[in-house]
């Protein structure tokens, strides 16, 4: 079950397009410095250029593992989003191709949503920095989803 705090920050989150207060729900969002905006109906993820997530120093450029653990949150957080699942996403698997540096800048995502079955979601992910037809990394993951169950005739999900 999603908890009632996450679901309140959802709904306000889609009501006024702000996502800061459900980021700030995460702290690894917060550690790395994850934003987030809607763009029309689509969400832009923002990963600030930050010293902190630097791996190699001396070109300088963002350390894989941080790229990839963006992309990754991006994916669920579209999906947290995005879906009417039950709970939140699990991921299954996670598979990235690094194309180039992740230099020191700011970088973006973009999810795409492939396959949505009853328990599993197929999420495509890009990442970029200066222009969006170049990517960085590409990502695809999997998740697993719980279906929302149907509503009683209160309107609440049934007791169990």
């Amino acid at each position: 079950m999603i908890p009632q705090e996450v679901r309140q920050q959802l709904s306000a989150a889609h009501a006024v397009g702000d996502y800061r207060p459900l980021l700030a729900l995460i702290p690894y969002a917060g550690l790395i410095g994850v934003e987030c905006e809607r763009v029309g109906q689509d969400l832009l993820f923002r990963l600030p250029a930050s010293e902190d997530n630097i791996g190699n120093p001396l070109l300088p450029a963002i350390h894989g593992g941080v790229i990839a653990g963006f992309m990754e949150l991006s994916a669920a957080l579209y999906l947290l989003i995005y879906s009417e699942s039950a709970s939140i996403p699990k991921i299954i698997d996670f598979s990235v191709d690094y194309l180039r540096a992740g230099h020191y800048r700011d970088t973006y995502a973009r999810c795409q949503l492939w396959r949505q079955g009853r328990r599993v979601t197929n999420v495509a992910i890009t990442a970029w920095q200066a222009d969006a037809h170049t990517p960085i990394a590409t990502a695809r993951a999997h998740f697993k989803i719980e279906p929302q169950k149907p509503l009683n005739s209160s309107g609440q999900p049934p007791s169990e």
